[in-house]
C-alpha cells in the first residue's frame, strides 16, 4: 500500500504532463508518494513523456474521465489519494496541506477550492465561470453543504472514500458526483483554498462549455432524484395537486351555485391529475424508505472497508 498516491488522468497533455510530474515529485519525497499517470487514448505521446519524467504509467481504453477514475480507484491502494489534472492548472505546492488533512485530520475528501482565489480572473472562458457559479448554487441549495468549489479537479481522498464510492459517470461530471456522494453519506469534507492558473499557451481544454455543462446539470438532476427521492417526487406531486386544485375550483363553485356539474371532462381531468400527484408522492415515500436502508448498508460497508484498510496498512 502506498502512503500517498498522486492520480493524474490524462488525455493529450503532452505540453504540460512533464511539468506536472516534476512539480509533484518536488513536493513529495519518492518514498512517500507514487505518481500514477493514467493515459486515456492520447495520440500526442503523453504516456511516453510521463514515463520519462518518472511517473508510473497505466492506460484506460474507455474514453472519459469518469472511466479513468473508476480504473484508478479500483487498482490502487493508498492511505491518501490526491487527484489532479494533467494540464498544469493546479499548483503542486498545495498538495501537502491537502494530504495532511487526510492523513492526520481524518478527512474523507479535501476540495482544492479555486473559486475563492484566482479562478475567475485566470480563467479566460466566461461561460465556464458562469457555469461554475450556477452549479455551486444548485448543489448548495439542493444538498445543503458548504463546499466552495463543486467541480474542481484537485482533490484528496481517504481510502474509505475511494473504496466505497460508486463511480457512475463517464465524463467530466464525475466531480459533481463525488461531491454529492460525500455530502449525502455525511463524510468529513474540508476545503483548502488554492491558486488556479489558466492553461499555458498551446494547451487546449477538453471541456465543451455547453455539452459538458448540460451533462453536469443532468447529473445534478439525476442525483437529486436518487439521493433525495421524497423531495424530488414530492415537488412533482405538489405541482400535480396544485394543477388539479386550480381546475377543480371553478367546477366546485359552479356546483355550489347551481347544484349541477356541467364540466364533466374538467372534473375527470382534475381527479386523474390528483391521483397522479398522489402516486408520485407515494413513489417518493417508498424510494425514501429504500434509500434509508441503503444508507444503513453503506455504514456496514464503511466499517468493513476501515477494517480492510487497517489490515493492508499493517501488511496483514
Amino acid at each position: 500500500m502506498d502512503k500517498i498516491a498522486i492520480l493524474v488522468p490524462c488525455y493529450n497533455e503532452s505540453k504540460t504532463i512533464e511539468k506536472v510530474v516534476t512539480d509533484f515529485r518536488k513536493v513529495f519525497p519518492e518514498e512517500d508518494a507514487v505518481i500514477y499517470v493514467y493515459d486515456n487514448n492520447s495520440s500526442d505521446g503523453t504516456a511516453e513523456i510521463a514515463e520519462q519524467a518518472g511517473a508510473v504509467v497505466r492506460r484506460e481504453r474507455q474514453q472519459g474521465k469518469g472511466n479513468v477514475i473508476r480504473r484508478m480507484f479500483r487498482e490502487i491502494d493508498a492511505e491518501c489519494y490526491i487527484m489532479v489534472d494533467g494540464d498544469d492548472t493546479y499548483p503542486a505546492e498545495f498538495a501537502p496541506e491537502m494530504a495532511k488533512k487526510v492523513l492526520e485530520e481524518n478527512s474523507d475528501m479535501v476540495v482544492g477550492d479555486r473559486l475563492s482565489s484566482t479562478y475567475f480572473t485566470e480563467n479566460k472562458r466566461p461561460f465556464h465561470n458562469f457555469g461554475n457559479r450556477i452549479v455551486r448554487f444548485l448543489v448548495r441549495k439542493v444538498f445543503k453543504n458548504s463546499i466552495n468549489d463543486i467541480m474542481t479537479g484537485y482533490r484528496a481522498f481517504s481510502y474509505n472514500f475511494v473504496k466505497t464510492f460508486p463511480v457512475l459517470s463517464r465524463g467530466f461530471e464525475i466531480e459533481t458526483e463525488m461531491t454529492i456522494h460525500a455530502c449525502d453519506k455525511k463524510m468529513q469534507i474540508d476545503n483548502v483554498i488554492i491558486e488556479y492558473r489558466d492553461r499555458p499557451q498551446g494547451s487546449e481544454s477538453k471541456l465543451n462549455t455547453f455539452s459538458d455543462g448540460f451533462k453536469v446539470l443532468k447529473t445534478i438532476g439525476n442525483l437529486f432524484k436518487n439521493y433525495q427521492p421524497l423531495k424530488f417526487f414530492g415537488l412533482i406531486a405538489l405541482l400535480f395537486v396544485i394543477a388539479a386544485a386550480a381546475f377543480f375550483i371553478p367546477v366546485l363553485v359552479e356546483f355550489i351555485q347551481t347544484g349541477n356539474v356541467y364540466k364533466f371532462p374538467t372534473l375527470f381531468v382534475c381527479c386523474t391529475t390528483m391521483v397522479i400527484g398522489v402516486l408520485f408522492f407515494f413513489t417518493g415515500l417508498i424510494l425514501s424508505s429504500m434509500l434509508h436502508k441503503n444508507k444503513q448498508d453503506f455504514e456496514d460497508r464503511l466499517i468493513r472497508t476501515q477494517d480492510e484498510f487497517i489490515r493492508k496498512k499493517n501488511g496483514k
